[in-house]
């Protein structure tokens, strides 16, 4: 006989995941997190932390804002350093075409609360020196920055235990049944019971929801990543371009990291993804376009990481729908940068409470019409 033990079970050991168990245990709630590996050991480990409204959908500016402020105070509420840096963000456009993007982009965002503003290429190299003096304009935005993945992910464990979150790291799932009371998550190792449940698990919530007959299609993106030697000060702002083709920082030590959604291979099914000469030789143009010191430096290390995407490319945040007492958080563009705080809402609304922004039931995304969802939603367009 199974008994329930827990009144929350995660699946999906990321920050997404941490943060949902670290704030319903600061609740009151007994919480258990399980993860097939290492805690943030997945995507929120492998990517370059970049905390940024360039980056982020319109539709999420509103949270971005929020967590952003929670990640430079990280050490009062989390309780630990993550290695925050906070910064100015600039975003180039060296063609017509890129200038258009730019401005409509640009536009899309201050008016969601972003305080992003057009400046001219002599005013965007006063603020980043680097720059390639090439440019046609900038974006500028004075709330951006980066944080440390793999401190993020130590901090996170500690906070977790001190909260007495029961840690289950290398615990693969292999299946969830409801029980009329609660849940049965089967592991390897036995079951868990618990009266409720999220789902966490970044590129894997599809095959999740499928334990629970639920069809919600995710892109599996595989993103590559470069990361430089150290090197001397060639940048002091987060430096990306109008496509969203790159996403630059020089962390204090001076190494460079290389990024912006160039695609390695690999398979959800499998869970190999490894990096493509070109993706990289592609990647490393364009951060030597935009600042042009990194010519003298040289790449140590290239590497991939899973990113999920859904249909309408906005979050899938908000209760399973049929199926009460079932939760997922996942799909977030610039997932790093909102989690905390759209993990701070989810947990309201695990609490009966009414959060203090609307959540993004994934009612919109399934195949199948199912049952309406509590009406928690948030409707938001990119442009």
């Amino acid at each position: 006989m199974t008994f329930i033990t827990h009144d929350l079970a995660v699946i999906g050991g990321g920050i997404h995941g941490a943060s949902v168990a670290l704030f319903a245990a600061r609740a009151g709630m007994d919480v258990v997190l399980l993860d097939k590996g290492a805690l943030a050991r997945e995507a929120s480990g492998t990517n370059a932390g970049t905390l940024t409204m360039q980056m982020t959908r319109a539709a999420l500016i509103p949270y971005a804002l929020k967590a952003h402020d929670m990640w430079v105070r990280a050490p009062e509420w989390l309780g630990h350093d993550v290695g925050v840096v906070a910064c100015d963000g600039l975003s180039l456009a060296f063609t017509e075409a890129e200038e258009q993007l730019l401005a409509e982009r640009a536009a899309a965002r201050r008016t969601a609360g972003a305080p992003i503003r057009l400046v001219s290429s002599a005013e965007a190299t006063r603020i980043e020196p680097g720059l390639n003096p090439s440019l046609r304009m900038a974006s500028h935005c004075t709330i951006d920055g980066y944080a440390n993945a793999y401190l993020t992910g130590v901090a996170y464990r500690r906070a977790l235990l001190e909260a007495e979150v029961a840690l289950r790291e290398y615990t693969p799932v292999e299946g969830l049944d409801p029980t009329g009371t609660g849940f049965s998550v089967r592991t390897r190792t036995g079951v868990v019971a618990a009266r409720q449940v999220v789902l966490t698990g970044g590129v894997w919530i599809e095959p999740m929801l499928a334990w629970l007959g639920i069809h919600l299609p995710i892109r599996t993106l595989v993103n590559q990543l470069s990361v430089t030697e150290r090197t001397t000060p060639v940048m002091r702002t987060v430096v990306g371009i109008a496509s969203g083709l790159l996403s630059l920082k020089q962390f204090p030590h001076g190494t460079v990291v290389i990024g912006g959604g160039w695609q390695g291979t690999g398979s959800r099914d499998t869970g190999h993804h490894t990096t493509t000469h070109e993706s990289t030789v592609g990647n490393a143009r364009l951060a030597v376009h935009a600042i042009p010191a990194l010519r003298a430096t040289r790449l140590v290390r290239s590497w991939t990481g899973f990113e999920a995407e859904t249909a309408d490319a906005l979050p899938a945040v908000g209760p399973v729908p049929g199926v009460p007492g079932a939760w997922v958080s996942g799909s977030v563009h610039s997932g790093y940068t909102s989690a905390p705080y759209i993990a701070h809402c989810l947990v309201q609304a695990i609490l009966g409470q009414v959060p203090d922004m609307p959540l993004f039931p994934i009612d919109r995304l399934l195949v199948q019409d199912m049952p309406a969802a509590t009406d928690f939603t948030k409707n938001g367009t990119e442009h």
